[in-house]
Formats: C-alpha cells, structure tokens, sequence
C-alpha cells in the first residue's frame, strides 16, 4: 500500500533502518553476538534549562549528561541525573576557532590566559558539577588543539582522578597524545547525531550510528539538549531496538576510557 510518507526514498530508507521492521515485515541483519557491542551516548549542554532536558532524563539507557558549569541549572540537571543512576561529566567550555563568545558560557578555557587562571578556572568549574566523574570540552577546537593549555587541564584530571572524553570538535586535537603521557583515561566521540538541528539530518545520523555499531566493538556517540534536543531523545527512544538487535548494549563513558 502506498502511503505519503514513503513518497521520499531516503526518509523510507530512515525509516526502515530505525525501527525493528519494515512494512513488509522483513529486519535489518542481526549481529549473531548480540550484547557484545558497546555504545556510550553523551547527551551535552545540561545546566540551562534547554528544551528536551526532561525528554532525555526519560531514556531508558545508560548514558552520560555532559553539565556546563555555572548557569542556572547546572546543580539541579547533575543532581537529577545521579538520582536516575546516569554518569555525570563536567561540559567544559573551550575556545572555539569559530564561533561567538557568548556560545562558551561563565568560566570558559581560552588561550589567552595564564597557566594559573586555566587551574582556576578547571577546578571551580569540577566543584560546581556534583558528582562529575570526568570532562568533555563544549566547542574547544582552539583550546583543544593548544598543549599548555591542555596539559594544564589533564593535569587537574590526573589530580581528581576524572577522565576526559574528547568531543573531537578538531581534528587538530592533541588531547589522545598528552592524556597518554600524563596518565589520564581518555576516549574520542565518534559521531555527532544533531550537529544540525533538524530531524532529517539526526535520521541520517542515526543510521550512521547503525553502521558505526555493526562496524566497531565500541562506539561513543553525542547528542544535545537545546534547539534538537527533542527530535534527538525522540530518535534516539527509537532507535534503541535496532540498535540492541545489532548486538549493541549501552554502557557509560567511564566504561570505554582506556
């Protein structure tokens, strides 16, 4: 039977890969060792109130909030989220390449200051996080690509005993090379599901998280609360499924640090 939405070939195929079956009722391959495949979902920008906060707290999966210090909820988003059993991280703001400095928020990592005001500034930014277990940079693709800078930021990693998840905003990124040699736990993102808002681009992210799951042992992805983050929870709630027939189970970030 012909239907309207199905007028769109690609939506179809978004579609079909997303939910447990099409139409026709016939699945997507299944991964014959079902569970082995680790996924790890960051959801960033907690700490302000954004749209699809609540909807995310509502995933029933492991997953980590990623909270921007020092905005109005900051404190009630990490809270919320260690009640529900999720692991909490520190959103540190870096400097971008690109972008407009109100988009960084209070206490922002820049390349401009001093070695002392970088501690400062990573310190009061963990304190304010309740029970943070880590760090992933919010933007940073300046700041994460700069070694004084980023050797200050492992080094009060290495202190806390915190990980630090590379949000690979840059390829430049040096993160990997001086978390090895500080001694400091650490993974990359692989995929970004809402780098553009809209609810087509996060369908298409989200059959490419599909094949990063059937292709790969372990897979970290991120998500945003804020202008997507609705179409986001919706999308990912829906894709869980597919996803654990592909032999994916969801664990925390802590889990794939190495």
């Amino acid at each position: 039977m012909r239907r309207k939405w199905w007028a769109s070939v690609t939506g179809w195929l978004c579609l079909c890969l997303i939910t447990p079956a099409t139409a026709a009722g016939q699945y997507i391959a299944i991964d014959p060792a079902a569970g082995t495949k680790q996924i790890a979902v960051v959801i960033d920008d907690f700490g302000n109130g954004q749209a699809g906060t609540e909807q995310m707290m509502e995933l029933p999966i492991p997953f980590v909030a990623a909270v921007m210090p020092f905005l109005p909820t900051t404190k009630r988003d990490a809270e919320w989220a260690h009640k529900l059993g999720k692991e909490v991280i520190v959103h540190l703001p870096m400097e971008p390449r690109n972008g407009k400095p109100e988009w960084l928020g209070p206490g922002a990592i820049t390349t401009r200051l001093p070695d002392d005001e970088i501690r400062r500034r990573v310190i009061a930014a963990i304190e304010d996080v309740p029970h943070a277990v880590g760090i992933n940079n919010h933007m940073g693709s300046k700041a994460t690509s700069d070694e004084r800078v980023i050797r200050i930021v492992l080094t009060v990693c290495k202190e806390r005993n915190l990980y630090f998840l590379d949000s690979r905003t840059t390829d430049k990124s040096v993160i990997g090379k001086l978390a090895k040699e500080i001694g400091v736990r650490t993974a990359e993102n692989n995929l970004f599901m809402d780098d553009t808002y809209t609810r087509s681009h996060i369908l298409k992210q989200a059959v490419k998280l599909q094949k990063l799951v059937r292709e790969n042992d372990s897979t970290i992805v991120i998500g945003h609360v804020g202008p997507p983050g609705k179409h986001t929870s919706e999308i990912l709630k829906q894709s869980i499924p597919t996803l654990q027939q592909l032999g994916g189970h969801f664990v925390p970030a802590s889990q794939l640090m190495k």
